[in-house]
């Protein structure tokens, strides 16, 4: 049966090329061991505020701005280490997300995310302080029930 797994080193390598793309030719501060989705959409118009820390995965659709049209800013706009964006949240212009913190789907980030922490909705707040996190966002029990799943 196939399924996306199949697909694993393929997309792996594009998500490297595309750090790279964004790095070199758009100037943007993406860490290395960074990963995100191929549909991530990262601020273009002022790509050198985007900052993004290692280890830390942005999922699909999600938006990183780093400027406002509208008030006339170009903003430094940071994700730490060690983080997890959930899909279709949307990362305001100048906003610090703190090292190991994780963005619940779909929320807005309008102000700054402490580090180790659980933030959702719109506007996101902070629902759970002191977290730990692993590689990528990843929350302990998250190791417990994929090795569940596999049993099964």
């Amino acid at each position: 049966m196939r399924s996306l797994h199949n697909f694993l080193k393929f997309r792996t390598v594009l998500i490297r090329a595309k750090n790279l793309y964004y790095r070199k030719i758009w100037g943007m501060d993406l860490h290395k061991s960074c990963r995100f989705s191929l549909s991530v959409k990262f601020d273009k118009t002022y790509p050198r505020g985007i900052h993004v820390g290692e280890e830390s995965y942005i999922a699909f659709e999600v938006a990183v701005l780093s400027h406002d049209m509208t008030r006339g800013l170009y903003l430094d706009t940071h994700i730490g280490k060690r983080c997890f964006v959930g899909g279709r949240s949307i990362i305001m212009p100048g906003v610090h997300i703190g090292d190991g913190s994780i963005i619940g789907a779909g929320s807005v980030v309008t102000k700054d995310i402490p580090s180790y922490c659980i933030a959702v909705g719109n506007p996101a707040k902070v629902i759970k302080n002191k977290i730990q996190s692993g590689i990528y966002g990843r929350l302990e029990i998250a190791d417990d029930n994929q090795k569940r799943l596999l049993k099964k």
